[in-house]
């Protein structure tokens, strides 16, 4: 196990007669930063809980730093972690908030202040250390929440969809910072969030999460561009996959209305013997107009339904054999409600999926 910074063994989590974690296993490196990623409910944030030991598994063990912690206490597993709630203490100041479980633990105050100042210098929080959680904005807290997990010193972060309760441009600004700090620590960081554009900006892997379950578990590009899945396609991009019901029948994939599109560019996980449903999933910037589309192995004419400028690139619904499709294009392209316009894409580029299995073909 003292190859992984942390290990995860065939973990299971039950409340009554309902399963939420299903025998799982995970092997995290040292100074990995993974993020647990899917919806509300799907069991994200409840294997974190297992992992930091706010939560008795039903079944299997929890290897940190090659040490079985599985029934250890939270604060002997050498852990910090940063929740959804700053959860800081009222009436300390911040740097009383970033130094209160050091001094519980009875550290010298000269090492306490070292650590407390390092936290500030590194966060960027050092003019805020003697105002109050009150006095400070949502980005502010949340830096000192980070901040009292980081003065712990320890080998192995986790963070609890910590940027939740941000605003949008904060989000964006803390997510960086969040970035940085782990290029600058190179600890190991479990990172819990339903936002996809977190988990495919910060994770190394991403460990894409449905009913207690990890369905894939890859590199972004690799979930991006190759999803294991329908639920993973579905799940992963804005806007989503388009995805084109039909048959498979060796290098040609039929719509439900016949529209035949080929396949031959596509390089298949699994063959499909002989006639086989199947699903065509594509992203929307992978359609392309006028004539880069003409070069493609597929291209059609369709109407423009509706136009949606996102201002550095431009959202536009048609229709294509029948299926309500989305197209990204740069915003120097001029199109509008009404227009016909040649569309054409790589199937190459794409997906396909197995109907009866949901599985990646």
């Amino acid at each position: 196990m003292t190859q992984h910074s942390v290990s995860i063994r065939d973990l299971s989590l039950n409340f009554g007669n309902v399963k939420v974690l299903q025998h799982l296993d995970l092997d995290i490196a040292q100074g990995e930063f993974i993020v647990l990623l899917g919806p509300s409910g799907c069991g994200k944030s409840t294997l974190l809980n297992c992992i930091a030991g706010l939560l008795d598994v039903s079944d299997g063990q929890i290897f940190i730093g090659g040490k079985n912690v599985t029934w250890e206490e939270p604060k002997d597993r050498g852990i910090g972690m940063v929740f959804q709630s700053y959860a800081l203490y009222p009436q300390m100041t911040v740097e009383r908030n970033l130094s209160f479980g050091l001094r519980v633990a009875g550290m010298k105050k000269e090492e306490i202040d070292k650590r407390v100042n390092r936290a500030a210098e590194i966060l960027q929080i050092e003019p805020l250390l003697q105002r109050k959680p009150v006095e400070l904005s949502g980005g502010q807290r949340q830096r000192v929440a980070i901040g009292r997990a980081l003065v712990r010193d320890v080998d192995v972060f986790l963070f609890d969809e910590p940027l939740s309760n941000l605003d949008a441009k904060l989000r964006s600004d803390l997510r960086v910072e969040i970035k940085r700090l782990h290029q600058r620590l190179k600890n190991t960081m479990i990172y819990v969030t339903h936002d996809q554009i977190e988990a495919l900006t910060l994770a190394d892997r991403i460990a894409v999460m449905k009913n207690g379950v990890i369905q894939q578990l890859a590199d972004p590009h690799t979930i991006y561009n190759k999803p294991v899945n329908l639920y993973v396609a579905g799940f992963i991009g804005s806007p989503s996959m388009n995805m084109f019901q039909g048959t498979l029948n060796g290098n040609v994939f039929t719509t439900e209305d016949g529209t035949a599109i080929p396949v031959g560019t596509y390089q298949f996980t699994t063959p499909a013997a002989g006639s086989t449903k199947a699903v065509l999933g594509v992203r929307p910037e992978h359609i392309l107009l006028g004539d880069d589309a003409r070069a493609m192995p597929f291209n059609t004419e369709v109407e423009i339904e509706i136009v949606e400028p996102m201002g550095s690139d431009t959202l536009a619904w048609t229709k294509i054999a029948g299926h309500s499709v989305t197209f990204r294009c740069n915003s120097d392209v001029l199109i509008e409600t009404g227009q016909k316009i040649v569309v054409g894409f790589d199937p190459g580029r794409g997906s396909i999926f197995s109907t009866e299995t949901t599985n990646r073909l």
